[in-house]
């Protein structure tokens, strides 16, 4: 087969990485790639948001088949665009990405399905958003309705920050047209985790959960980023909470989506609070995370390929899935200054010493190549990440191959693991 995955970050590194040792793929190209991605992919100078060179690259170089990463060419209508030139891809309609693209959406469908989420609001004007945080106190969120890069939604512990976050989109416009409209909605308390699933428009098949950990400073302190690190499996996820999860969150919201005319197929993403009483779902995304990818890829012993054609083809029962045992983590390097303003075209040394680990990969996130050199090309810049027998053989390796790279413009967080431990 000849494959083509869009997108440039680290997600897109481990899906490359992955399919590019599949005995399926016979030609992997990446639109537009990375540095890192390049390794492993011939990359094509065409933006992931250029739906008509994508199609038109596919259709002149006879490609199979089509992984989207990002969410933005989803909700734009890729997957669309592709179908209608006979092109098979994995991922959603843009009918179906609107569980990712609007979070009103997604609640409404929650509400329908009888999926457990916290209770919420919508506004647009600012005065009487602010009016309702006042009555019903802090802590409590706020959160743009449309797609914000993952830099929307802010856990508001005193109702200073909330006025702030609620003035941030409805006053000042920072998201644009995705700050329209605001959720607010009841703080939940429990530990967070990703749990993924494939779905072919009926069917879906669990894949490993995953935690992240998007706030950028340790102890969980600062504003929140895309991700500054994971680990899989997610602590405390047994196979009775994930058939719960499957059941009360995952199922309903496939079936749901096929009766509204907006049948789901790729991978669904649940962000779940794991409160005292049930998972309640904080989000749906529509894409593998990023930096989840980084975690679950790494761990999967299977072909992924086979598993998202059949996604596309509809016969995922037809699928099992089999994973390695050991845990995985992942510590972000970013550039100084995420991620508001980071710093650009640093240069990165010491890859190659700090990647001789068999049991560790550098995925890439944001880097280019200037000649020889590798320089930093975004926020999230590098991914490092390690498999062990346990959470802390995996942190070892991977801290072990940081302290390798030489890169003084370069930080990540130093607790990456499970929290309390």
């Amino acid at each position: 087969m000849r494959v083509l995955v869009v997108g440039s970050g680290g997600r897109e590194h481990a899906l490359a990485w992955s399919v590019a040792a599949s005995p399926l793929c016979d030609r992997l190209y990446c639109a537009p790639g990375n540095a890192g991605i390049a390794e492993e992919a011939q990359c094509v100078p065409i933006a992931a948001a250029d739906t008509a060179a994508i199609v038109s690259f596919c259709r002149r170089e006879r490609i199979d088949f089509v992984i989207v990463g990002p969410e933005a060419p989803l909700v734009a209508g890729l997957v669309d665009a592709l179908a209608a030139e006979g092109v098979a891809a994995f991922g959603p309609t843009a009918a179906a990405a609107r569980l990712e693209s609007s979070k009103s959406f997604a609640k409404e469908l929650c509400t329908r399905a009888g999926i457990p989420t916290a209770a919420y609001r919508r506004f647009r004007d600012a005065a009487a958003a602010k009016a309702f945080v006042a009555a019903h106190g802090a802590p409590i969120v706020v959160k743009a309705d449309g797609l914000a890069a993952g830099k929307g939604v802010v856990v508001a512990a005193e109702l200073e920050s909330a006025y702030r976050a609620i003035d941030a989109a409805l006053v000042e416009r920072r998201f644009g047209a995705a700050g329209d409209e605001i959720l607010i909605e009841d703080f939940l308390d429990g530990e967070e985790v990703s749990f993924f699933a494939l779905a072919d428009g009926k069917d879906a098949l669990p894949l490993a959960a995953a935690q992240d950990f998007k706030r950028l400073g340790e102890g969980d302190r600062g504003p929140n980023t895309g991700g500054m690190g994971a680990i899989s499996p997610a602590p405390g996820l047994g196979a009775a909470l994930e058939g719960r999860i499957m059941d009360r969150v995952i199922l309903p919201a496939i079936s749901a989506m096929r009766e509204m005319g907006r049948p789901f197929k790729g991978v669904l993403y649940a962000g779940l609070m794991l409160t005292a009483d049930t998972p309640r779902l904080l989000e749906f995304n529509v894409r593998f995370g990023d930096p989840e990818a980084q975690v679950l890829l790494p761990r999967l012993l299977s072909d992924p390929l086979p598993a998202l054609l059949a996604a596309h083809d509809g016969v995922l029962r037809r699928v099992d899935l089999r994973w390695k045992p050991e845990a995985a983590l992942c510590v972000v390097m970013a550039a100084q200054g995420y991620p508001e303003a980071p710093l650009r075209g640093t240069e990165i040394r010491g890859l190659a010493a700090a990647g001789q680990d068999p049991q560790l990969k550098i995925f890439h996130a944001g880097t280019k190549r200037d000649g020889d050199r590798l320089l930093a090309d975004g926020g999230r810049v590098l991914g490092v990440t390690a498999l062990g027998a346990d959470f802390a053989e995996a942190s070892a390796r991977a801290y072990a191959a940081i302290d390798k790279i030489d890169w003084p413009e370069g930080f990540c967080r130093r607790d990456i693991g499970p929290r309390g431990g």
